[in-house]
Parts: C-alpha cells; sequence; structure tokens
C-alpha cells in the first residue's frame, strides 16, 4: 500500500513539470539532515537541465525558438536566474542555470516551455512532461558536460564543428562554485 501511494506522488509530480531528482527528494520527508549543509554549500546552485519535445519531434532549432528562448533566458535575470551556456538541438534543448531566486526551477522550466511553445508552429503537445537536472558541483564537471553538450551538432552530424551550429550560445559566464 506506501509503494503504491509513493508511486502516485511521483507520477502527480512529474505530471507537473517536477525533475525526477527533485521529486526523489521531496517524496523523502525524513532526508538526512547532514545532507543540508552539502547542498548549502552549492547555494546558489548551479544546474544542467535537459528537456524534449512530445514525441521527440524535431521542431526547435529553428531562428524564432533560439529567439524567444535568448530573450526569455535575458529576462530572467530580473528574477534572479542566470542562464549560462545552452544548445538547441530540433528535439532537445540543454542549458546550464543558476537559481538566486524564490522561484522554484520546475515552475522556471514550465514558463520556458510555454513562452517557446508560441514559436512552435505545430500543433500542440510540444513537450515531454519534466525534464533533467543535474546539480554542477565543480567546475572540472561544469567544462566537462559543455565539452559534451557543444559536440551534439557534431555528433548528429548537422555541422562539422561545434561553432558552426547557430542554434547555440551563452547568456552569461556561469561558473561552478
Amino acid at each position: 500500500m506506501w509503494s503504491a501511494r509513493i508511486g502516485e506522488r511521483r507520477n502527480s509530480k512529474q505530471a507537473l513539470g517536477t525533475s525526477a531528482s527533485t521529486t526523489r527528494y521531496l517524496q523523502m520527508p525524513q532526508a538526512p539532515p547532514r545532507l543540508r549543509p552539502v547542498f548549502q554549500k552549492y547555494d546558489p546552485p548551479l544546474y544542467f537541465v535537459t528537456f524534449n519535445t512530445h514525441h521527440r519531434k524535431k521542431i526547435l532549432a529553428n531562428a524564432e525558438v533560439h529567439f524567444r528562448f535568448v530573450e526569455f533566458a535575458k529576462s530572467a535575470e530580473d528574477r534572479g536566474i542566470g542562464v549560462g551556456r545552452y544548445v538547441i538541438m530540433g528535439d532537445h534543448i540543454h542549458l546550464f542555470v543558476r537559481n538566486n531566486s524564490e522561484l522554484d526551477l520546475s515552475q522556471w522550466i514550465r514558463l520556458l516551455k510555454r513562452n517557446l511553445s508560441g514559436a512552435i508552429p505545430s500543433p500542440r503537445p510540444h513537450w515531454q512532461r519534466g525534464f533533467f537536472d543535474r546539480l554542477i558541483r565543480r567546475s572540472e564537471s561544469y567544462s566537462a558536460k559543455w565539452a559534451y553538450v557543444q559536440q551534439n551538432p557534431v555528433r548528429a552530424r548537422f555541422v562539422k564543428s561545434a561553432e558552426a551550429w547557430p542554434w547555440q550560445g551563452e547568456i552569461l559566464p556561469l561558473q561552478a562554485l
């Protein structure tokens, strides 16, 4: 009975757009208090975030979506959210984001998806539910993840060099703490 309730809670949280790791944390009301100081060390946290289109439809890699993404990311600075490097692929987006605000990361991703949907002419739904996030703990991890992500268009054989991919960039220079 208990495990069924946990599964129901997990599904309802993820249906609301909560990340998988956040959902796991929310499901653990008796999480060891020793972890709080560990995570406070990374305050404000730097996350590596990925989210996908519904059924992995290739609807994102275009000028209008890129423009909307950049404008939304720049406006996020007013809310205490900093977007660093990013790559927009046809069916998913990778980005690094630092959250200095009271706005929950899952709420911000929901707002970002809603904003980007305005630039997508195909019928809805546009997005898979939820997103994937990882806390970046060291600058080496940030550099390694960026090096891997930046090569996505090259591995997909869309361009010969990562710099040639037009749907990538950096809004703010971010550093892992």
